[in-house]
Formats: structure tokens, C-alpha cells, sequence
């Protein structure tokens, strides 16, 4: 019995593990409309989803809290692509529930002024899916998700892992695919 108990453990591990990556919205789905502040630059703005599809492909990424190793990372990788997604007709906005002070500054010093990041509210967290389902983590955190909405308003990408590493890489090829 002590055996099958920690295959057993493992087994469930796995299955939580895969149940939290595909807990996000499914590719074909409708992208939820919201609007929300954020900043670029260090100054206030809004984000409307619905005004920024009728300029292109939006890719939304959701990360856990400004200012954290991975979410500091992946925003310089952002800011470093933001030309690569400009090219081809793409908003990136960075999302997190951070308070806005926090959002200025982090658009400024991690995001380079380059994108916007804007306040995930809770019915933005629970519309897209994104709640971070971790012991330990603090109620209203994110979990590391990025989305890519086409102009109709449907996601045409999903990538949901915690490693930053591949959320820029993976994105703007999508991105490109709509493009083609």
C-alpha cells in the first residue's frame, strides 16, 4: 500500500498540473470585452479591448506581480519584441492585479515604456480564467497566461506555463500567423 500511495500522489500531481495549464480559455473561444486602467510609460491610461482589436491582434498576457524575478524577465522580453509585434499590426498589454502605482512604475522600469500593462480585476481574472491555483499563492494573483486575439475578437493562442521563457516566442509567431 505505501507503494501505490505515492504513485498514486504523483499520478494526482500530474493531473492538477495539466488540469491548471488547460484551465485557461480554449483557442476559438470569444475573447471577453473589458476595459480597465493601466500605464505605458508611467502614465495613467485605459485599456479597452474592444477599441484596441479595431487596430489589430491584441496579445493579452497575464503574469503573477510586478516586479517578482520571472514577471520583471518576461517584460523586458516584451519590451525587446514590441518592434517584432508592431510589424505586424499587434498591442501587447501586460496584465497583473497590481494597484495602478505599482503599474506606473513597473511600465516604466520593466516594460521600458515600451507596452501597457493594465489592472486585472477580479471579473477580468475569473472572464479569462487566469486565477493562480497555487498553495500558498495570495487571492487575486495570476497565473502566467497569454493570449492571442485575432480582430474578430477570438483567441487564436493559448499558452499557460509559470516558466516565462517561451510566452514572447510563442506568441509572436502566432501573431505572425495571422498575418499570413
Amino acid at each position: 500500500m505505501r507503494k501505490i500511495l505515492p504513485a498514486a500522489a504523483a499520478a494526482l500531481a500530474l493531473v492538477v498540473s495539466a488540469g491548471s495549464a488547460q484551465a485557461a480559455l480554449p483557442v476559438g473561444a470569444k475573447a471577453p470585452a473589458f476595459s480597465t486602467q493601466g500605464a505605458k510609460g508611467g502614465k495613467v491610461m485605459r485599456f479597452d479591448l474592444k477599441a484596441a482589436l479595431k487596430k489589430g491582434p491584441v496579445v493579452l498576457y497575464f503574469y503573477p506581480k510586478a516586479f517578482t524575478q520571472g514577471c520583471t524577465l518576461e517584460a523586458h522580453a516584451f519590451a525587446d519584441a514590441t518592434q517584432d509585434f508592431s510589424r505586424f499590426g499587434a498591442t501587447v498589454v501586460g496584465m497583473s492585479n497590481d494597484d495602478l502605482p505599482t503599474l506606473q512604475k513597473f511600465s516604466t522600469e520593466a516594460c521600458r515604456d515600451k507596452f501597457a500593462v493594465a489592472v486585472a480585476t477580479p471579473a477580468v481574472i475569473k472572464a479569462y480564467d487566469v486565477a493562480l491555483k497555487r498553495d500558498g499563492a495570495p487571492a487575486g494573483m495570476t497565473d502566467r497566461t497569454s493570449y492571442v486575439i485575432a480582430q474578430d475578437g477570438r483567441i487564436t493562442m493559448v499558452h499557460s506555463e509559470l516558466d516565462y521563457r517561451d510566452h514572447v516566442k510563442l506568441t509572436l509567431e502566432a501573431v505572425k500567423k495571422l498575418k499570413h
